[in-house]
């Protein structure tokens, strides 16, 4: 995919309200036990190999704006066709842009083309066999969509011990129509989803600078996650760190000194010929922009789950 559409975000009136609310005290305690970090560490290398996998599609999440983008896109595909059979479209995918206050309708007209593109989504035929204006998500997008929900739910697995993982790939298709829809409505909506610190921001509006923050996650090792000061990771060089999101080295470097300049990463040793360390602010800015996230999810798994028919819950317990 290109380069990211720099279309600030701004707040508007227009925005829908999020009409549910997140439990108090619970995004708190996410981040005190030390299985927590164990979470976060799935998350980030989760993200970072599946960039590994399919690079094209990774790019779609990589920054804030585009992972917005496809949030609203999806969302609004998975509501309109439960209810009509209908597709998404252009059109309407410029005024769901404007509607989140995300970015002006060219920078959504310019991102879906870019789509269609990369066979990211498709043209839906209709009953005559033309291609319709209405578009729906090509067959591996909505396999690399499972995937993300699928990490998502192993990580709130991973802290309570659930069996939303099990239960999800019961029927994925079926619970994916009914929880993106909720899921996207909350992420596009709330603020703390929306306005993410300094640091995570620096990244997110990069280029692939959400793949630059995953790696460096990644690259801690899981029992000094949890602990204060600085985190050493394992990335050494910056040049294998571009090449291997397919950015260049003056690019990348921008984004780490911007960060570096307000105390976030910085060298152990000897500048480019050392490991890079990130402060424990970032990684609690990063942290806690999962955690947020994980609430949502797991909010939008539970409001799903009910919907189902009696039927597709008996086939999903027989095969959990």
């Amino acid at each position: 995919m290109g380069k990211v559409l720099d279309f600030r975000m701004h707040r508007s009136a227009d925005v829908p309200r999020v009409d549910r609310s997140l439990p108090a005290g619970r995004l708190d305690g996410l981040f005190e036990p030390v299985v927590f970090a164990r979470a976060v560490l799935l998350l980030a290398r989760n993200f970072v190999a599946v960039h590994e996998v399919s690079p094209r599609t990774a790019a779609l999440f990589a920054t804030q704006q585009r992972w917005l983008l496809c949030h609203a896109a999806l969302g609004d595909y998975f509501r309109t066709f439960r209810k009509s059979g209908a597709g998404l479209t252009r059109r309407g995918f410029g005024n769901l842009a404007l509607q989140y206050a995300i970015a002006s309708r060219n920078t959504a007209y310019a991102f879906f083309d870019e789509a269609l593109q990369y066979d990211v989504i498709r043209p839906i035929a209709d009953p005559a066999g033309h291609q319709s204006e209405q578009v729906a998500p090509a067959p591996f997008t909505l396999s690399m969509l499972i995937h993300w929900y699928s990490v998502h739910f192993q990580a709130l697995d991973l802290m309570d011990g659930g069996d939303r993982t099990v239960r999800f790939h019961a029927e994925p298709e079926k619970l994916l129509a009914l929880i993106q829809p909720i899921a996207a409505h909350t992420l596009l909506s709330d603020p703390e989803i929306r306005s993410p610190g300094p640091l995570y921001t620096i990244f997110t509006w990069a280029d692939a600078g959400g793949l630059l923050m995953d790696r460096l996650i990644a690259g801690i090792e899981p029992e000094v996650l949890a602990k204060q000061g600085r985190l050493l990771t394992d990335v050494s060089s910056i040049s294998y760190l571009a090449q291997s999101f397919g950015l260049s080295r003056a690019h990348t470097s921008r984004k780490l000194a911007a960060a570096e300049s307000i105390g976030g990463v910085g060298w152990s040793g000897r500048r480019g010929r050392s490991r890079l360390w990130i402060s424990h602010g970032f990684y609690e800015e990063y942290a806690h922009a999962h955690a947020r996230k994980l609430l949502i999810l797991d909010q939008a798994f539970a409001e799903a789950s009910p919907v189902l028919t009696p039927s597709e819950k008996s086939i999903a317990t027989v095969d959990g």
